[in-house]
């Protein structure tokens, strides 16, 4: 499915869309360019899920995490991992869990869980983007 958002807020607004239909136990993969807006959606999602932190970018430390009402978010930025031996040295595929939602930028992966959502981000104009979304139970956002 495809969906068109153009601002911050309708970008939130389909995070928490998404939100609404994760249990525990996801692998969210964001693609897209630099500025594309994987960030932004990571934030909309943190913030459905009940995180009161600050969500920022995890480009130099590579994974953060944060605890919402329900559910531990786990944000990871592969951008920097220069190849697979790195990903399994920092222990990625031990965070997929029941009771957590796994957001992954720039993913270098192979082993992913049962549940993956795959999010294409593609930008149309300053504030417009095209969002592909795959792998969601219901088609309805």
């Amino acid at each position: 499915m495809k969906i068109l958002t153009n601002s911050e807020v309708e970008t939130y607004a389909l995070a928490e869309r998404i939100a609404s239909k994760l249990s525990g136990g996801e692998a969210i993969l964001l693609s897209g360019t630099l500025g594309a807006g994987k960030t932004t959606f990571t934030k909309g999602l943190a913030k459905a899920l009940g995180v009161t932190k600050t969500v920022v970018s995890p480009t130099f430390t590579i994974i953060k995490e944060y605890q919402g009402s329900t559910l531990t978010l786990y944000h990871i930025d592969m951008y920097r991992i220069e190849d697979e031996d790195e990903i399994y040295e920092l222990g990625i595929e031990e965070l997929y869990q029941p009771d957590s939602v796994t957001v992954i930028e720039w993913n270098k992966m192979e082993e992913l869980p049962e549940r993956v959502i795959r999010i294409k981000i593609e930008v149309k104009g300053e504030s417009q983007r095209e969002w592909e979304i795959d792998g969601l139970e219901s088609d309805n956002y």
